[in-house]
């Protein structure tokens, strides 16, 4: 018998201090590199998407990999991929730290909305607020400093 999963996330991980240091310009190769890092790793990526201050990721993890291990890669090899193409003149790392949040399946299509329309939502809603709503959402203890 096999070890069958389905473990929808959404992670969420900012630049060092919130500066908005991920420019739209090249945002999107950004992107597209995490997602293709996350497939290799035989991850399911339903989006990724974000602003200047940080990245959210919508995907299926397989129980080979532990979150924290996943983001922790996923950040080393985007500092590389980051200064060896030179996307982000400003760039100086990532927080410590990340949140990962679990949504069921009848959750994902909206989700993959949110996470496609984060420049309109950040109309209404700071990046700061956001982390903390969806911390508090989701019943999660944390350190008002850290965040």
């Amino acid at each position: 018998m096999g070890t069958y999963t389905k473990l929808t996330y959404q992670i969420v991980f900012q630049t060092k201090f919130w500066e908005p240091t991920l420019t739209k310009s090249n945002r999107e190769k950004l992107f597209t590199y995490i997602s293709g890092m996350l497939m290799n790793k035989k991850c399911y990526v339903y989006q990724v998407g974000g602003i200047e201050d940080h990245i959210h990721i919508i995907l299926d993890i397989p129980p080979v990999h532990s979150i924290s291990s996943l983001v922790k890669d996923i950040k080393l090899a985007c500092n590389s991929f980051i200064k060896s193409k030179k996307l982000f003149r400003y760039f100086r790392g990532w927080n410590e730290g990340f949140g990962a949040f679990s949504y069921s399946p009848e959750a994902r299509e909206n989700l993959i909305d949110y996470v496609l329309n984060q420049e309109e939502h950040h109309k209404k809603e700071t990046p700061r607020e956001e982390y903390l709503r969806l911390l508090k959402e989701f019943k999660i203890e944390f350190l008002e400093k850290y965040i």
